[in-house]
């Protein structure tokens, strides 16, 4: 691994750049060499992976991962950090700079990359926007086939919970419609600057086959009407998206899911089968 910027250089290198870390952006640097070697190993990368990596920030975790693969863009909003981490690049990993491209961009925004195609996603994700980020590209950039992101404890548990777990809801569900997550361990606070008030975890993911059947914004309505009202029975808490409680159990009964089911009990393909369940009836009407 090329050499890596530890806390001093990065402390200089945001002064020489009048960087200061702010909340709006959710700006945490890692500034703990060991832990971007891990995040690195942790993601297993082929020689042949390309990388997204989304806030790169000062550039402590893409020095870390271009040795490690075909080549890495990032995508980084802020422009001072954006326009400068091509120099740090060339200052610290020269031999590597040809698989470097940088993009200023919010990836709240992105719809296409120049190729390579990302294969990975690897990132050290904004607090604030880090489900979304992980939902918006795993929809618009088709070529990810696996990630690993760094993102809040809490919300690595909400991501990688299952049907029945305390904390399974929306961003569970959703990202379970792309991919199979798991827990890859957590990351104290004690290695970010400045440093947050929580711990954070890491996220690893592998692209898999949606459900069969209707479309994902399909799916994603029942999911977001299911998780609306999460507490109640999913006759009542469909009731809305149905267009009635008695019409909600029909579609439930056709789907094989019961109506006194919750939605913290079922997996994708449960609510996938509701959605196509809507779907059926509805092209029974008009015909």
């Amino acid at each position: 691994m090329t050499g890596l910027l530890g806390p001093a250089q990065l402390r200089e290198l945001a002064d020489r750049l009048g960087v200061r870390p702010t909340k709006q952006r959710g700006q945490n640097f890692v500034v703990d060499a060991n832990t971007i070697r891990r995040i690195v190993t942790a993601a297993g990368l082929d020689p042949a992976d390309v990388v997204l990596e989304v806030g790169p920030g000062l550039g402590s975790l893409t020095l870390g991962l271009l040795p490690a693969c075909r080549h890495v863009h990032t995508v980084e909003v802020d422009p001072v950090l954006a326009a400068a981490l091509p120099e740090t690049v060339h200052g610290w990993a020269p031999e590597y700079a040809d698989r470097f491209t940088g993009h200023l961009a919010d990836a709240l925004t992105l719809s296409e990359l120049p190729e390579p195609a990302p294969t990975a996603l690897v990132a050290n994700l904004p607090y604030n926007v880090a489900v979304p980020v992980v939902l918006h590209l795993l929809a618009v950039v088709p070529t990810l086939r696996h990630g690993l992101v760094m993102v809040q404890q809490e919300v690595a548990d909400r991501l990688t919970a299952g049907p029945g777990s305390r904390v399974y809801g929306v961003p569970s569900a959703k990202l379970a419609w792309y991919a199979q997550a798991r827990p890859a361990g957590r990351v104290p606070r004690t290695v970010f600057w400045p440093a947050p008030n929580v711990d954070s975890g890491l996220v690893a993911f592998a692209r898999r086959e949606p459900p069969a059947g209707p479309a994902r914004t399909a799916v994603f309505a029942v999911v977001d009407a299911a998780f609306g009202q999460r507490r109640k029975m999913l006759r009542t808490a469909l009731a809305g998206w149905a267009g009635g409680a008695a019409r909600a159990e029909a579609l439930l009964d056709i789907a094989g899911v019961p109506a006194q089911a919750r939605a913290e009990s079922l997996t994708i393909e449960q609510f996938a089968a509701i959605a196509a369940a809507a779907t059926t009836a509805a092209e029974g009407t008009t015909q």
